[in-house]
């Protein structure tokens, strides 16, 4: 019986695989945040030298890549990536996910919107039929949290601030729970027009191309 970190572990030598013929001199690779996407930096770091560089959505990310002598690049400076990987915290048939556990869903929704290609890894436990089980983060600016606080009460979602957490960007996050997304591309584009909202966890806009889910068996892919 494979464990949650071995899982973890197969979902992100998978990616790994996936993207070994992307890596050229000038290629750079867009990196997500979370355990999964730390296993996957770890085994990025073989073939570092091979590629130009990465992109993080964190500054955990970025220090982790750092840390393993892979250069880290400002986004601003990069024009375009093949690929960037990322787990996600529930993902459904259609491929759209709820992310934002780790609270870096704005940095990761940017990176990801250069990608050529987004890969998700996660274990087979992530998917699901209807996402909303997850509670679904959303970054605020801070004057604005009890203003979509009231929003998500009347679309049947129950707010609750992630106490003591500032995201990268010094914002704060709701976790709406109690919510059942049928319609996850009208509800991130609704929820993305509230004034004061950053951006929230639905990557419905831009769902990930491929998912590589582990399970017992080995690889899933969507």
């Amino acid at each position: 019986m494979l464990s949650q970190h071995d899982l973890k572990l197969q979902a992100a030598e998978a990616a790994l695989s996936l993207i070994e013929p992307m890596l050229t001199a000038e290629a750079v690779i867009g990196v997500g945040t979370g355990s999964t996407a730390d296993l996957f930096i770890d085994g990025l770091a073989r073939f570092r030298g091979r590629f130009r560089g990465a992109v993080a959505s964190s500054e955990r990310s970025a220090k982790r890549l750092s840390d393993l002598g892979i250069t880290v690049l400002d986004l601003n400076q990069v024009e375009s990536m093949p690929v960037y990987v990322d787990g996600a915290d529930e993902i459904n048939a259609s491929l759209h996910m709820i992310k934002g556990g780790g609270g870096a869903l704005t940095r990761e929704k940017i990176v990801a919107s250069v990608a050529q290609k987004f890969v998700c890894i996660a274990d087979e436990s992530k998917l699901v039929q209807i996402l909303g089980k997850f509670p679904l983060p959303i970054e605020v600016l801070p004057i604005a949290r009890q203003a979509v606080a009231r929003v998500a009460l009347s679309l049947g979602g129950m707010p609750k601030l992630r106490e003591g957490f500032v995201t990268d960007n010094g914002n704060q996050i709701l976790d709406v729970s109690g919510l059942s997304i049928t319609d996850a591309l009208t509800l991130e584009k609704q929820l993305n027009s509230v004034p004061g909202v950053v951006t929230n966890g639905l990557f419905a806009i831009r769902p990930a191309d491929v998912a590589l889910l582990a399970t017992q068996h080995g690889i899933r892919r969507l």
